[in-house]
């Protein structure tokens, strides 16, 4: 009976093995041309997440594993996200102007539109496009700004380990995501390139 079991196991840590691996291997694919079953995928790398990323961590970067999982998550949401009908977008502080004139409330930094950094332009962007810009000092800001504002569909703009994070954290809530990676991580100086948020508003300008 032992013997049975321990095989049931070994069997079982061999097949989680191989479709972890291979996950990761659609994963990082991903990042350059389309692929199949992209949210069976996803799934197999949330539930590994945690074990997958302190192995990344101790032999290579962490951020690699957020940035191939969402790359993935990207393609797999995207045809769900391009039916939803309310929509925001979520943007990080550390973008801001150092001397930012803007303020905080509960609802996040309160763009003055100055013309200082590139929240000017997303302002203008976000009203274009249909989308409710939001300026966040924190991830943990999202939950609070879903209970104010019931949207279907949330755009991020983030580093690929917050977008990631997110992600996962409104798996399962009713909300479609969607992320742009930044260049680089940081508190402050950070950016992003520009043109592929406009890319992004174009590519779901015409739907539902």
């Amino acid at each position: 009976m032992y013997n049975f079991i321990g095989k049931v196991l070994f069997g079982a840590a061999i097949l989680s093995f191989i479709l972890a691996a291979l996950a990761l291997a659609v994963s990082k694919i991903s990042l350059k041309r389309h692929v199949w079953l992209a949210g069976f995928f996803v799934a197999v790398l949330d539930f590994f997440y945690l074990p997958l990323r302190h192995l990344f961590i101790r032999f290579s970067d962490s951020r690699i594993l957020d940035k191939w999982m969402a790359s993935l998550k990207n393609m797999a949401q995207e045809k769900a996200f391009a039916k939803t009908r309310k929509r925001i977008i979520l943007v990080p502080h550390c973008m801001r102007a150092l001397d930012c004139p803007a303020y905080s409330t509960r609802e996040g930094i309160q763009c003055k539109a100055c013309g200082k950094c590139v929240f000017t332009q997303f302002k203008k962007d976000a009203e274009k496009y249909g989308y409710k810009l939001f300026i966040l000092t924190g991830s943990s800001f999202v939950k609070r700004i879903l209970q104010m504002e019931k949207a279907d569909g949330v755009l991020m703009v983030a580093c690929d380990y917050e977008i990631n994070k997110v992600m996962r954290a409104l798996k399962g809530k009713n909300v479609v995501t969607y992320g742009i990676p930044m260049e680089n991580d940081g508190c402050y100086g950070t950016k992003v390139e520009y043109s592929n948020v406009v890319a992004v508003l174009e590519l779901f300008k015409n739907s539902p």
